[in-house]
C-alpha cells in the first residue's frame, strides 16, 4: 500500500519540478549576441519582385533574392537578380546577374558579376551591363560576347535598343560564324 503512495508522490514531485523548470526556462528573456547592424541600410527585403509599366505596357519584371535600400541614397542593392525586359512587340529579353543596383527614382539599373542575357536563340555574356529606363535600352561599356549555336561575336561595347529590336556592337568587333548562321 505504501509503494503506490510513494510512486504517486514521486510522479507528483516530477510534474511539479518539470513545471517549475519549464516556467523558469521560458520566462527568461532571450539574449542575442554579436548582432551586426548595417548603418547604410534603411530597409532590407528578403525577396523583391517589381514590374515596371509605361502607358500600360510592361517594360520589365524584376526579381531579386534580396534588396537593401540605402539611407540617403536613391539606390537599392540587389542580389541574385533576374530581369525580363520586353520589346515593343512583347518579346522577352531575359537577364541574370549576381549583383545589381536599382535607382529607386529613375529605375535605371546596373548589373554585375556573371551577367548573362538570353534573347530567343542568342546569349550574351559580359562583366557589367546597364539599363536606361527613359530610353529603354540595355548597354555595356565592357567587352561582350554574343553567342548563337556555333557562332560567336565579341566587341568592346554594346547597345540594345529594346523598342527597335536593334543591337549595335562597337570597338574591335570580331567573330566566328558557322555556315548556318542566321542573324534573325
Amino acid at each position: 500500500m505504501t509503494a503506490p503512495l510513494i510512486g504517486l508522490l514521486i510522479v507528483i514531485i516530477i510534474i511539479i519540478s518539470g513545471f517549475v523548470y519549464f516556467n523558469n526556462y521560458f520566462s527568461k528573456p532571450i539574449q542575442f549576441h554579436d548582432i551586426k547592424i548595417d548603418t547604410k541600410a534603411s530597409f532590407k527585403l528578403n525577396i523583391l519582385k517589381q514590374i515596371s509599366k509605361k502607358n500600360g505596357i510592361k517594360e520589365w519584371e524584376l526579381e531579386a533574392s534580396s534588396a537593401t535600400l540605402l539611407k540617403d541614397e536613391e539606390k537599392a542593392v540587389l542580389l541574385e537578380v533576374s530581369v525580363s525586359f520586353f520589346t515593343k512587340d512583347n518579346k522577352r529579353v531575359h537577364l541574370t546577374s549576381q549583383k545589381g543596383i536599382l535607382n529607386t527614382k529613375t529605375h535605371d539599373m546596373t548589373f554585375s558579376d556573371n551577367v548573362k542575357v538570353a534573347y530567343e536563340t542568342f546569349f550574351l555574356v559580359t562583366d557589367k551591363l546597364h539599363y536606361n529606363k527613359k530610353e529603354h535600352i540595355i548597354y555595356s561599356n565592357n567587352s561582350v560576347r554574343l553567342e548563337k549555336t556555333d557562332s560567336v561575336i565579341e566587341a568592346d561595347s554594346m547597345t540594345t535598343k529594346l523598342n527597335e529590336n536593334i543591337t549595335i556592337l562597337k570597338g574591335n568587333v570580331r567573330g566566328n560564324f558557322s555556315e548556318n548562321f542566321d542573324i534573325k
